[in-house]
């Protein structure tokens, strides 16, 4: 009985997000590849990539890292309480100006 190997392919959005969860979020290589089981040469082999496109330009893509999620969350959130902060001092205002009339 002849033995077939089978080969696995990724798309690039998903070697870039397993190359950004040992670049970015600080994983080992190792295991991300025992979690994801993928060969560790392959990933070492994108994190090398990866790098090098960052040299080259940083650009976003559809995968992002769990840090990437909570940081993007955070700046929205204190974006949001900066515009209420805003928008009670504006009303404030408002009302302290309407009473003047």
């Amino acid at each position: 009985m002849e033995r077939v190997k089978m080969i696995k392919t990724y798309d690039e959005e998903f070697k870039e997000y397993i190359a950004k969860l040992v670049v970015e979020e600080g994983k080992k290589a190792t295991e991300v590849s025992s979690e994801m089981d993928i060969s560790s040469k392959n990933i070492y082999r994108w994190v090398k990539k990866y790098r090098e496109k960052l040299k080259q330009s940083k650009e976003g893509t559809e995968y992002i890292t769990p840090g990437e999620y909570k940081k993007r969350e955070k700046e929205l959130l204190d974006q949001i309480n900066e515009l209420k902060e805003e928008n009670e001092i504006i009303k404030k205002a408002a009302h302290i100006f309407m009473k003047g009339r």
